[in-house]
């Protein structure tokens, strides 16, 4: 991307007590764009979901790398993008529907992309099965000054 200003790229480990992790570096990394509370509270919850979706969907019963990558972009544009490299999707435009989900006893089930889109401005999600999944967000941020 153009006129990045700054970014950052972490490697977790897919363990559930690490989705915590990925939030709170979400969170620092945006707080260069002086955002709101309830823009730190959306991209929490996007990230959240987004690395949730790897470790329940991606990797399943296994432990996989979770590659986090963020940038500034301008002024007020935050750039989020989440990989793994698990068993994929083998249709994105249905795993993208509410409600729809692999995995009905979980506990909110079929709601990810849902809330990922909610939070963000942009949401994008690159899938090949048995090779993993990307999910992109772009979050313009309102800088509060």
């Amino acid at each position: 991307m153009k006129n990045t200003s700054n970014y950052m790229k972490i490697t977790i480990p897919g363990y559930s007590k690490n989705e915590g992790l990925a939030r709170m570096c979400a969170a620092a990394f945006a707080a260069q764009l002086d955002p709101t509370v309830e823009e730190i509270s959306d991209i929490k919850a996007a990230v959240s979901e987004a690395v949730t979706n790897c470790i329940v969907h991606g990797y399943r019963d296994t432990i996989g790398d979770i590659d986090m990558k963020m940038k500034i972009v301008g002024e007020d544009t935050l750039y989020i993008k989440i990989t793994d490299k698990g068993i994929g999707i083998e249709n994105v435009e249905q795993a993208m529907q509410p409600l729809f989900t692999t995995c009905p006893e979980g506990e909110r089930a079929g709601l990810g992309f849902a809330v990922m889109e909610s939070f963000t401005d942009k949401l994008r999600v690159k899938s090949t099965p048995g090779k993993g999944t990307s999910v992109t967000m772009i979050k313009q941020v309102q800088r509060r000054g």
